[in-house]
């Protein structure tokens, strides 16, 4: 008699017996919810991400995704990488190997490794015909699950170093890798069932490589227009450079650091180098003898308040009387938030901020008046004025944080030659190997996670529910700005997700299964697995870190 299970399937809102062992992908005929349109990718089961060739083996609650998922979309993502990949390896010779360096102008940046001619629009055209001939085939991309010591030899003889060299002080029994024609890989999360599920990609020319370039995230059939940002690449290239330059480019070469001397003697070569940046900053405002306030604008958690605090150490020794002021304490009250297109309170709009307000202080501060100071109560929703007040002296210089400060509109009434603008970000320079890079966004939620639980009293759960509507108002607020910048600094060091780990770990740990959150939690536990704990001791008292874990010098 054959076993059969519970199910509840959330898409078809029903709740049915199978037979143990169907697939997701049978599943989806079962319950008559297939789209070829938009055809799913995998499914959360009992909440977490499984590929549509999982066997149910359990009673569970089934949630099929598709492309508009931000796991569909990770799928497809990692999918592309190994379709260009495979592109690669059937284009040129055993040595050429593709680099997936960072996401860049909604894509992600690569380079050819081992090829020294330049990357012609003909090399870009024999790729992309090679990985549309693939998709018309529909060939299968397998997971097959092999003993950690038999992956790597695979590894070996797909001459794949960096893999190997990933594997080779792994504690994992077994390894799942990918295969797809005569290609072989890893990469660190699930892929779609076969090629014709990448209906939508492109690949062009970009700098000095290609740029592979993803679906628009609200029509898999359509494709946004690339954005130059000559700026944001620049910072991107020469950490990275710096990284491979360090010896340091992938997490395995981090790992392999056992020695305490030398590891202590690469965390301060790398925050010396962070500093370096900090002090190229306060230089170029030095020189230019008109500027009276430092604009420093960022994303979530990517060390802005840190930043902030150094640049004006670095502006003190340059003999400035730095003055720090934070946008967010002149928030409107409230009840005055502007709403968002879902009727709920946009605190990342511009128009949180009362902007007659801000401008007003600034203009009353240049023109030398003491001006009195609020200070924003988050936990009242309102303004609370105490009495601070500021008046700049002769060699005073106004620096202000705040997720809007590159846009134009917030300093309208103040001339452009009196500002200086800083955008920093956390531009993750670490990759896991050549084909799995750290996101930016993955580096900065990891951040948060850490701050938001031990100084915000919030758990993961909550920081993971909030993280999708952050990103939104980053991509409206903050991201079409950061080309305005006269300056990039990249606050990501090295070393840094061996430190945030074992905070992370731990707190990642106490989100239940029950959780719709359980599988965020579950993918960056997966993604700091590739990276062995650093305690936090060997952190530098100024650190931007400390503004995370705790111990800085500097007060917030």
């Amino acid at each position: 008699m054959t076993e059969t299970l519970t199910i509840y399937c959330k898409n078809s809102n029903n709740k049915i017996e199978i037979p143990y062992g169907t697939t997701l992908a049978e599943l989806l005929f079962i319950c008559n919810i297939e789209n070829k349109e938009e055809p799913m990718l995998g499914a959360l089961v009992n909440n977490k991400v499984r590929p549509l060739s999982y066997r149910i083996h359990k009673p569970a609650k089934i949630d099929f995704f598709n492309y508009y998922s931000k796991y569909g979309r990770n799928m497809y993502m990692r999918s592309l990488f190994f379709l260009l990949s495979h592109a690669v390896n059937n284009t040129f010779d055993n040595k050429v190997k593709l680099l997936i360096k960072h996401s860049i102008s909604g894509g992600r940046f690569c380079t050819l490794e081992n090829y020294d001619k330049p990357i012609t629009e003909n090399i870009v055209n024999k790729l992309l015909n090679n990985m549309r001939e693939t998709v018309s085939k529909n060939l299968p991309i397998e997971n097959i699950v092999l003993l950690t010591s038999e992956a790597i030899e695979e590894f070996r003889k797909h001459n794949l170093e960096d893999k190997l060299e990933l594997f080779k002080a792994s504690d994992r029994i077994f390894t799942t890798i990918q295969k797809l024609g005569n290609s072989v890989n890893f990469y660190y999360g699930y892929l779609v069932p076969s090629t014709r599920y990448l209906m939508t990609f492109g690949l062009e020319m970009y700098e000095n490589g290609l740029i592979l370039k993803m679906p628009s995230k609200k029509n898999i059939r359509t494709m946004p227009k690339t954005r130059l940002l000559p700026k944001l690449f620049s910072v991107y290239k020469y950490d990275k450079d710096w990284a491979e330059k360090l010896g340091i480019p992938y997490s395995y070469n981090l790992n392999q650091i056992n020695d305490e001397k030398q590891l202590q003697n690469e965390i301060l070569v790398a925050e010396a180098y962070q500093e370096k940046r900090i002090a190229a900053a306060a230089e170029m405002i030095h020189n230019d003898k008109n500027i009276k306030i430092v604009l420093i604008s960022g994303p979530s958690s990517s060390g802005k308040t840190t930043s902030c605090r150094r640049l004006s150490v670095q502006l003190a020794v340059l003999g400035y009387i730095p003055v720090q002021i934070s946008v967010d304490d002149f928030f409107v009250e409230r009840d005055d938030t502007p709403l968002d297109e879902n009727g709920e309170k946009d605190f990342e709009s511009l128009h949180a901020i009362d902007l007659p307000l801000f401008n007003d202080t600034l203009n009353r501060l240049i023109s030398g008046e003491e001006v009195e100071i609020p200070t924003f109560d988050f936990t009242k929703g309102n303004k609370v004025w105490t009495g601070k007040k500021l008046k700049l002296r002769e060699k005073s210089i106004l620096v202000i944080e705040g997720i809007h400060c590159l846009n134009p509109e917030l300093t309208a009434q103040i001339p452009e030659e009196l500002k200086f603008k800083i955008f920093v970000s956390a531009l993750t320079s670490i990759s896991i190997d050549k084909e799995n890079p750290v996101p930016t966004a993955d580096n900065r939620l990891l951040r948060r996670i850490v701050r938001d639980y031990n100084y915000r009293g919030y758990s993961a759960i909550e920081t993971i529910k909030r993280w999708s509507s952050v990103r939104r108002g980053e991509e409206r607020n903050i991201f079409p700005y950061q080309e305005n910048a006269d300056f990039m600094i990249n606050t990501s060091l090295i070393f840094e997700i061996g430190v945030l780990k074992p905070y992370a770990i731990r707190i990642l740990l106490e989100v239940p299964e029950s959780s719709e959150e359980y599988a965020e939690a579950i993918r960056l536990t997966v993604l700091l697995s590739f990276f062995k704990a650093i305690p936090e001791s060997v952190l530098p008292g100024n650190s931007i870190l400390r503004e995370f874990v705790g111990g800085s010098k500097f007060t917030y």
